[in-house]
This record gives structure tokens, sequence and C-alpha cells, in this order.
């Protein structure tokens, strides 16, 4: 069972972990990454990203959902577009199964996977007005 959302509204953590809980699911493993205010590369504070799409990146998503989900789990992924201020959550990621191990191991490969494979672009605007582009070749 899998859930892929592309989307400009907030995150939900709750509805995540809710869409993947199931009897048979001791554990359910979450992450959320968070829009922070600095980024080593760059010299400033950020005050807000601004996430941009690929037409195709929410089948991307889906697939990379689908991939990672097993026979034994249930994922459940979300990565906002649009601006994004400090403290916003930018990607939400629930894995249950039957054991925290799976759990676990599922939910970071779905992020890293997410992370590599998602055509979504983020331009960091800083406080004095400028902006760098993350993730353009």
């Amino acid at each position: 069972m899998t859930y892929a959302n592309l989307t400009d509204q907030p995150l939900d953590l709750t509805f995540h972990v809710e869409h993947v809980s199931d009897p048979s699911a001791g554990a359910v493993a979450t992450f959320v990454g968070l829009v922070r205010d600095h980024d080593p590369s760059v010299t400033g504070e950020v005050v807000a990203l601004e996430y941009s799409a690929h037409p195709d990146a929410a089948e991307v998503l889906r697939r990379v959902a689908d991939e990672v989900a097993r026979p034994t789990t249930r994922v459940a992924v979300s990565h906002r577009t649009g601006r994004l201020v400090v403290g916003e959550a930018a990607i939400v990621a629930a894995v249950a199964a039957a054991h925290r191990a799976e759990a676990f191991d599922a939910c970071r490969e779905l992020v890293e996977r997410v992370k590599a494979e998602l055509p979504v672009w983020k331009r960091e605007v800083l406080a004095d007005g400028s902006h760098v582009w993350v993730g353009m070749a």
C-alpha cells in the first residue's frame, strides 16, 4: 500500500502516520524534512525555499514509493512545491512494517531515493534579498 503526493499545501505528519497504520504493523518510522535557516555551502541567512517541480515529478514520486514498498510495508510520502518559510516541512515520509528495523530501513531508503531521484529544484531565498539555486546543473 502506497501514498505519494506532490503538493503546494502544508504537509501533515499525522495524516501520513494514519495512512500507513495497520493492525499488522508493529512499527511506524517517520521522517520530516524541515526548511532550515542556513545552508553550509551558502553565505547568509536562509529565510525561505522555493521548490519547482518537473511536470513528471508526481509520477516519479509515486514510482519511488511503489518501488520502496514491500508486501510487508505500507508507505506514505509527500513533497512540497512552492514557497516555504523556515520551519515548514518540505518532505514527510512514513513507513509501517511488522518490525522496527524494516520500518527504519525502508523509511531511510524512501527519503534517500526521493532526494536523489525526484526532479524538484529549490531556490534558497536569503535575508539580504539574494537567492541561490540548489540542484541545478
